[in-house]
């Protein structure tokens, strides 16, 4: 299929619910491409405290491009919120265990044709691993992926972003029983163990899992085989490269690539965590991201990180353990 758009899809989507094995409804929307071919499926799994409507441009672009697409809002976020947020239990690793295995039995009910596969933006990227039906995904793409432990903030904004996120936002959670994060002007409101799970994460995954589950998650992560292209972006203060190989790391058994994109790549000044989502980049980093959701071809093969010498490096600094 060429780079020319096909007839553009509706411009919302379609309006879809879902539902979770543990009975949790999600709202999300899908864009069916108008073409008669199309050249996969892609879920797409927002960043915490982001609303999936953030992506819905992007979302439309790819529709346009050839692929069904699903957006959806964790529980507690957006379409997926109840009415009070207080006394609400959800915890973050269920947004992977629950909510994206439901979207990703969804997508593949109504898979119709090319790989089945997931762009994940900030936890989004992480996230897939925890399904376990992750083993069906068929290509990852992720933009800064990580778990926001602090020591992997950049460090020249590490002692305010730890102040922010792991002092005012439990402070804050502890006061209002969630995090009122729209309130702030910070993000989306947050369930109450999602912020704390943030706010008190270590440096290792699995810690936030009960002692006895902690194995079954370091297998589960690593049964995926899907090939990742993990973007990292240099001004990027908290998926930074360290953050972004730490998450990949957990991905043993899949082929993995990560690239550091400098804003000068992409013609800007900036960029930071959430930029790339916007479309003002629909002609050069949505379109770069074709090549690999296509052909599963990095299209930034100046820029790759060696990941094998951080995985060692990781295994021998003892960072992940059950």
């Amino acid at each position: 299929m060429s780079d020319k758009a096909v007839q553009a899809p509706a411009a919302n989507g379609q309006s879809v619910s879902i539902r979770c094995q543990d009975g949790v409804m999600l709202g999300g929307h899908l864009w069916r491409t108008p073409s008669d071919t199309p050249s996969g499926s892609v879920i797409i799994n927002p960043a915490t405290g982001v609303l999936a409507r953030y992506y819905h441009r992007y979302a439309q672009f790819l529709a346009r491009h050839g692929f069904d697409v699903l957006t959806f809002d964790y529980r507690g976020i957006g379409q997926s919120r109840p009415q009070r947020l207080q006394g609400v239990r959800y915890l973050w690793r269920e947004w992977g265990e629950q909510d994206f295995e439901a979207t990703l039995r969804l997508m593949a009910d109504r898979h119709r044709r090319g790989p089945l596969m997931v762009v994940g933006h900030s936890i989004g990227g992480f996230l897939p691993g925890l399904a376990k039906s992750a083993p069906m995904v068929d290509r990852i793409l992720t933009v800064g992926a990580q778990y926001a432990w602090w020591g992997d903030y950049a460090p020249r904004r590490r002692l305010r972003l730890f102040a922010k996120w792991h002092i005012a936002m439990p402070a804050m959670t502890a006061l209002y029983g969630y995090f009122p994060g729209k309130r702030l002007g910070w993000l989306e409101d947050l369930p109450k163990a999602v912020a704390n799970e943030w706010s008190f994460r270590g440096p290792c995954f699995e810690r936030s899992h009960p002692k006895g589950e902690r194995a079954e998650v370091l297998r589960r992560m690593a049964a995926v085989t899907a090939p990742i292209l993990a973007v990292a972006v240099s001004d990027d203060e908290l998926g930074t490269v360290p953050a972004v190989l730490r998450s990949l790391n957990y991905y043993s058994g899949a082929e993995r690539l990560a690239v550091l994109l400098e804003p000068s790549d992409l013609g800007r000044d900036s960029i930071g965590h959430f930029a790339l989502f916007h479309d003002s980049y629909a002609t050069s980093f949505w379109m770069d991201t074709l090549s690999w959701l296509r052909e599963g071809n990095n299209p930034w093969p100046k820029s790759v990180l060696d990941v094998q010498s951080s995985a060692m490096r990781a295994k021998g600094a003892g960072l992940r353990y059950s």
